[in-house]
């Protein structure tokens, strides 16, 4: 067989590689790629182990992002997803036209690997009839969907009609292939009512070894009252007690092989679509039979300790991690603490790949209220636009990542020159459905080798989740603040915000003993406009006004509607000149406005201001009351007539 250059990449999708059947074809595919200078990026998710739809569905997202035209290849573990997935994978592999295997599931147009699974499932319960006597068998199920699973439990059904043993649909348990599923199969034939099964059937070990546990603490005992087999002779079946009559299936062939049809595909060759795999039945304790060949004792308590270690340290790391990331006040500050934990996982390289929009919050404005749903931040299937790359570490450090790139690239550096071949592994970052990003771990033991790996990847997401709640909680407290702030109509201080504001200047120049300047300038005419065109209108006119004096206001004065048809211009260092000059821009600006507006009414102001250097105890809103009696002075010389009968009365 040729070597194969660096440069071929074969794409992996699987769910749940912390289980044995997962890893096992993983092992096989790496040790074939090792061989043969192939590079393998995996797509990985982990769906099923929380009983949460909405969890599973931000799961899967991960399969989203492999665009197949960037790979020379696919494999996929389709017995570990469902078969929508399958299928519209098989679809966009299509598209991209590279040859593609699918173990365990058949899919039209793509390469099979296959086990046969019924020969030796019929060997299994012929054995348990015809060697043991037993006639009341049960049978817990994988997944009705799952091709598999239903060869396994036609070829149960089968042995039993051959020896015409009846069986009730109350002995049949229908699971998921998961531990929890030998569990919840138990405690239904307990609540049964039928008679208690001599033989258990299952159809794989994870829900066959939780059977006998449960079991166990039911008084039951293994073999004695009850005897149990499963399917695919993992290693916990193996050195369980009692250790499991089972089935041998060759997993790691079939990894090695998948990679391998591939290569050799991609070399021209011709090759069949179709490979069968055979499985060989091991009769062991739980049948009562001798024990098969199982690992040495010492050995056994060596791994175990081992293992038990690992588990240990990367519980504290993970602890530690999360205690850290939770600390953060800053993205600055929680992506550096993450760098930290990321060197920990011994790692060649790690790129977290976050949405662009990530963090935005999830309620936009929309006419002047938030509250609206914004689905352009609210991402559950595929990514956004453009990813982000915070955490790039290769070549031995961490690198500088300012630019963005199109989720289509999947990584900038998918494809790059080594002197060896790479394992990336692509997970998800999401909170429930809601997708955040990914990261890609390159060349590391910690996705394999370690049980905390998915929780690892869960703190991850969670402390995101929280930052982005964080970034989301500051962004509606400034909108609050906003809205204490600013005059709603018009986009201006209103009268809380403009004491704030104007109060830090007015304090300085008591101190300084520098001058201040308010000008107030009422509205004229807003309740004609009013009358005669609407309240819009008139809303329209103070819109107007409001934006003529930001625009007139040319030294960062404070522009404020202090409410109604009131507006005040507060500023410091301000002489007469000055005074004068914005009163000019103020007037050259209503002439602008009522020439082109296009609207039956003019716009028009009455102005007064004040200017003094305020003595120690005085407030700006004395200053205000003398700015608003000179405009008032200003209003009574332009239309004498209008305040004769107010001479002698209190303004109100």
């Amino acid at each position: 067989m040729p070597k194969y250059s660096y440069e071929f990449t074969i794409a992996v999708i699987a769910s749940g590689i912390d289980e044995e059947y997962q890893q096992s074809i993983l092992r096989g595919i790496h040790r074939y790629a090792a061989q043969h200078q192939v590079n393998v990026a995996h797509f990985i998710a982990f769906s099923g182990s929380l009983p949460n739809p909405k969890y599973d569905q931000g799961e899967y997202n991960i399969f989203e992002l492999p665009n197949f035209s960037l790979f020379d290849g696919a494999i996929l573990l389709s017995n570990t997803f469902s078969g929508e997935i399958a299928e519209e994978l098989q679809r966009r592999i299509r598209a991209a036209g590279i040859p593609a295997v699918s173990i365990d599931r058949e899919l039209e147009d793509l390469y099979y690997i296959g086990v046969q699974n019924d020969s030796a499932m019929e060997q299994i319960t012929r054995h348990m009839i015809e060697e043991h006597g037993v006639t009341r068998l049960n049978f817990i199920s994988g997944p009705d969907s799952n091709t598999e699973s239903a060869e396994r439990f036609e070829a149960f059904c089968r042995v039993l009609r051959e020896h015409q043993i009846p069986l009730e649909p109350e002995r049949v348990y229908h699971g998921s292939f998961r531990s929890r599923d030998g569990r919840s199969a138990i405690e239904s034939f307990l609540s049964s009512g039928l008679s208690f099964p001599q033989a258990i059937v299952c159809a794989n070990d994870a829900m066959a070894v939780s059977a006998v546990l449960t079991l166990e603490e039911n008084g039951i005992r293994c073999p004695e009252d009850v005897i149990v087999s499963g399917f695919d002779n993992t290693y916990k079946a193996r050195n369980f007690s009692p250790a499991l009559t089972t089935v041998e299936r060759p997993l790691i062939q079939s990894g090695a092989l998948a990679c391998e049809m591939i290569c050799r595909h991609a070399a021209g060759e011709t090759l069949e679509r179709r490979a069968l795999l055979n499985a060989v039945p091991i009769f062991s304790e739980s049948c009562g039979c001798e024990p098969a060949d199982t690992e040495d004792i010492n050995a056994y308590k060596k791994r175990s300790y081992q293992t038990t270690e690992a588990m240990l340290r990367d519980i504290s790391r993970n602890n530690q991690m999360a205690c850290a990331l939770v600390e953060c006040d800053r993205l600055d500050e929680y992506i550096e603490t993450l760098k930290q934990f990321v060197l920990k996982t011994g790692c060649e390289e790690f790129y977290l790949c976050l949405n662009d929009n990530w963090h935005v919050r999830q309620i936009r404005q929309e006419g002047g209220y938030a509250g609206v749903l914004d689905p352009d931040t609210y991402i559950t299937e595929g990514y956004s636009g453009r990813m982000i790359m915070p955490i790039a570490y290769f070549d031995g450090e961490f690198q500088q990542t300012d630019a963005s790139f199109s989720p289509d690239e999947i990584l900038p550096r998918l494809r790059i020159d080594s002197d060896r071949p790479r394992n990336l592994f692509f997970v998800p970052l999401h909170f429930r459905e809601r997708c955040l990003g990914y990261f890609a771990i390159v060349n590391s033991e910690f996705p394999m080798n370690s049980a905390m790996f998915h929780s690892w990847s869960i703190t991850i997401s969670n402390t995101l989740e929280n930052f982005r709640k964080i970034l989301c909680l500051d962004e509606i407290v400034e909108e609050l603040d906003k809205l204490y702030a600013i005059d709603s109509l018009t986009g201006i201080f209103n009268r809380n915000g403009f004491k704030r504001s104007a109060q830090v200047v007015f304090d300085r120049c008591i101190r300084e003993r520098r001058s201040v300047m308010v000008m107030f300038a009422d509205m004229d005419g807003l309740k004609s406009i009013n009358d005669s065109y609407g309240h819009a209108a008139g809303d329209r006119a103070l819109r107007s006004i409001a934006g003529l004096l930001q625009t007139a206001c040319t030294r960062g004065e404070i522009v404020c509607r202090f409410g109604g048809d009131e507006f005040f211009v507060f500023c410091e260092d301000y002489t007469e000149e000055d005074v004068a000059a914005l009163r000019s821009r103020i007037l050259k600006g209503l002439e602008i406005c009522n020439a082109y507006s296009g609207t039956p009414y003019q716009l028009s102001l009455s102005m007064g201001a004040c200017i003094t250097v305020p003595p120690e105890g005085s407030t700006i809103f004395q200053l205000i009351t003398l700015a608003d009696n000179k405009m008032y002075e200003e209003k009574k010389k332009r239309n004498p007539s209008k305040y004769l009968k107010q001479i002698g009365k209190p303004k109100t």
